[in-house]
């Protein structure tokens, strides 16, 4: 009788945590949804032709679009990714192929408290460092500071899939006579190539919705931007924009936007949920 009620008792505490494990996963996703459903309800009603065509309008005239920082989000994450992949992966194979353990600890450390910076703090130390001395803001600051937050995300992230790795591999490649950059670039970065691409564009996705970094360099602006040396307009300042402004016209429109730029994030991570399905299907 002991026996049948303690089995019970388990019993009952089993299933009391399968659901409250249960309840704190529907937790976590609960939000993303209620984001999805109010962005769809306040700016789908906005998004239209025009919306990706034309540029803004001016104050109290209703229409326009924001090509013009669907552009510009583009264009500041080119030049950030061609800024900052390259010295992110080759930091990364240098973490791992080359770098003795202190030196390795030192700028892994690095990294990891540079990714916790606020991206406020990015935005102000380029502003000093470009902005001032460019003497206005521009497409090339933007990018820079884009790219800089990209660098420490990318380092760590190749560095973690380049250890993982086996070891075998560099052995049998050595042995066979090969040479140790020869092994790197044609054996190892190879191997974890599709890994690589997974961390570029999970750190682009990272990077793609920042506003304040944006606001010391890029700053925004109304119409096309046709030099690195100007101002170029970008979907979150654009929605920070009109959604500080008192016109209702202009909340539709940041609403829109909102909803554009979390479907250009969502789509990122699709892709990387297809780079990486052999990898979750073992």
């Amino acid at each position: 009788m002991e026996s049948a009620s303690h089995h019970s008792y388990r019993k009952g505490k089993n299933v009391l945590m399968q659901l409250v494990t249960l309840a704190c996963a529907l937790l976590t996703i609960i939000p993303l949804f209620l984001i999805f459903f109010h962005l769809l309800r306040s700016g789908f009603g906005s998004l239209n032709l025009a919306f990706f065509t034309h540029l803004p309008r001016p104050v109290g005239e209703p229409g326009g679009g924001m090509a013009n920082a669907i552009v510009g989000t583009l264009v500041l994450l080119g030049l950030a990714t061609v800024l900052g992949v390259p010295f992110g992966v080759f930091g990364g194979v240098y973490l791992a192929e080359y770098a003795s353990r202190r030196v390795a600890w030192i700028i892994r450390f690095t990294a990891d408290i540079l990714n916790g910076v606020p991206s406020i703090i990015w935005g102000m130390a380029v502003y000093a460092l470009v902005v001032l001395r460019m003497k206005g803001f521009s497409v090339l600051a933007g990018g820079i500071v884009l790219g800089m937050m990209m660098i420490p995300m990318v380092l760590r992230t190749t560095e973690e899939v380049l250890l993982l790795v086996p070891s075998g591999y560099r052995e049998a490649a050595l042995a066979l006579g090969i040479s140790r950059w020869r092994t790197v670039c044609s054996i190892i970065v190879r191997t974890a190539l599709k890994a690589i691409v997974t961390g570029l564009l999970l750190s682009l996705a990272r990077v793609a919705g920042e506003t304040a970094p944006l606001l010391f360099t890029a700053f925004g602006n109304s119409v096309w931007s046709h030099h690195l040396s100007d101002p170029i307009a970008a979907l979150p300042l654009q929605i920070f924009t009109f959604a500080i402004a008192p016109y209702d016209d202009w909340h539709r429109q940041a609403w829109a936007g909102a909803l554009v730029l979390l479907l250009m994030i969502t789509l990122i991570n699709i892709v990387v949920r297809l780079l990486t399905r052999d990898r979750f299907a073992k």
